[in-house]
């Protein structure tokens, strides 16, 4: 998933999330469950969390900026969430998505990484934003440093369960997206794209340059 979105404010270590009730709120942010649950019609298909790889320890500290995609994905007023199993940003929820590899066209990449995260085939159908993010370390200097692409797509195919990067993903209504810990400027790009998921043919195209440092 789109790894370089780093968490709005603190880790939302409240009563609100712990409180249990819904199954949207997680009883430990940081770690996903490996059972599945039901809301309402709608299956939570969770894997053991992934542990630290070369791979992603690659991607810090980067010579450049890489490139990364992310989906947007919806379905009966809803939209695939994704939660992240290792780090960085470990327990939070984002778009699925990840970086583009060497060769890949964005075509490919959106499809690759929705298929590996979420089990799901996707046609990606529109660019909807463009989204820069700069994780920066304690001491200042950037550990990771990402362009996002994120693109409307549509389901054609596949099962829903979690896999790769993801631990755990949920088709979640936009009411119910505050209940959970999302990555930082993701829920502002998921609330613009459902006030214009009904606007025929419009492509909005936007770049939102933000910066945090890792938590």
């Amino acid at each position: 998933m789109s790894g370089g979105r780093s968490v709005t404010g603190k880790r939302r270590a409240t009563a609100k999330l712990l409180a249990g009730g819904s199954p949207l709120r997680t009883r430990n942010p940081g770690a996903c469950p490996t059972d599945r649950q039901q809301s309402g019609t709608d299956a939570i298909v969770c894997q053991p969390a992934a542990v630290g790889s070369k791979k992603e320890d690659d991607r810090r500290y980067p010579k450049r900026p890489l490139v990364g995609v992310g989906a947007l994905i919806f379905r009966r007023g809803r939209i695939l969430m994704a939660q992240r199993g290792k780090q960085p940003l470990k327990g939070a929820w984002s778009l699925p998505g990840g970086a583009l590899e060497i060769g890949e066209s964005l075509d490919a990449g959106v499809r690759r990484e929705v298929r590996e995260e979420t089990g799901l085939e996707v046609k990606p159908v529109k660019v909807f934003e463009i989204f820069e993010r700069i994780i920066r370390d304690s001491r200042g200097a950037p550990e990771y440093h990402y362009v996002l692409i994120d693109y409307v797509c549509r389901v054609i195919g596949g099962a829903l369960r979690a896999g790769d990067d993801a631990c755990r993903v949920e088709w979640v209504r936009e009411r119910d997206l505050a209940e959970l810990e999302i990555t930082e400027g993701t829920l502002a790009v998921i609330e613009r794209a459902f006030r214009s998921r009904d606007r025929q043919g419009a492509v909005s195209v936007a770049v939102s340059p933000r910066s945090a440092k890792a938590r």
